[in-house]
């Protein structure tokens, strides 16, 4: 079961939240990442640095926080009117945006400072959710469609994996293919490694040998 999505705060939390929020995202812009600092944060957003402290813990974990909110999608999946172009246009739109430089910065800050696990789990809700949006819509149109979680395991899994671990480049292609092997059973290519497939590199081959 995927996790339920964390609320927004209320009120003056959430006054706060957006203030230092926007304070992050215009310092990062005017100084740069590695010059941000509690104190300067807090100055511009307006709150004594006993604020964040309190609320965030420490600047890694205050950086993690807004990486999950820009990583919160701003819209449903677009609705193509059938499953195979709804999912695969899904999945090359987010393979797209996690593989953009912000997107590798936003997931890295994410995991960066977060020591339970929330905001991974939080960043797998959302990701779950749109998948469910999409499936729900298949269904409703009396398409065949796998769960949430097979989608997860065999779409978003292993983009994820290779974005995380493997950062090769990864196109469309890629996305387009791992769909297709969830849906229609073909089997997926594996991205290119130096422009040769990577099942085709005599370095993973030789092991085999």
């Amino acid at each position: 079961m995927s996790p339920r999505p964390m609320a927004r705060p209320g009120g003056r939390s959430a006054r706060v939240q957006e203030a230092v929020h926007t304070a992050v995202r215009e310092l990062e812009s005017e100084v740069g990442r590695d010059a941000l600092t509690v104190p300067l944060v807090a100055a511009r957003a307006g709150v004594t640095p006993s604020t964040i402290y309190r609320r965030w813990g420490d600047l890694r974990e205050l950086l993690s926080d807004v990486a999950v909110e820009r990583l919160r999608p701003e819209a449903p999946p677009e609705n193509h009117g059938d499953l195979t172009t709804d999912l695969t246009t899904w999945a090359e739109h987010f393979l797209d945006e996690m593989t953009s430089p912000p997107g590798r910065a936003y997931l890295r800050d994410a995991l960066l400072g977060d020591p339970d696990g929330t905001n991974a789990g939080q960043c797998s809700a959302y990701a779950a959710d749109q998948v469910d949006v999409i499936l729900a819509r298949a269904s409703e149109r009396g398409e065949r469609a796998p769960d949430v979680e097979t989608v997860i395991d065999h779409v978003v899994s292993p983009m994820m994996y290779r974005i995380l671990f493997r950062p090769s480049p990864l196109d469309a292609a890629y996305a387009h293919g791992l769909v297709a092997g969830l849906l229609d059973g073909a089997r997926p290519e594996s991205p290119l490694v130096n422009g040769r497939d990577a099942e085709e590199d005599p370095a993973r081959g030789a092991g085999r040998r």
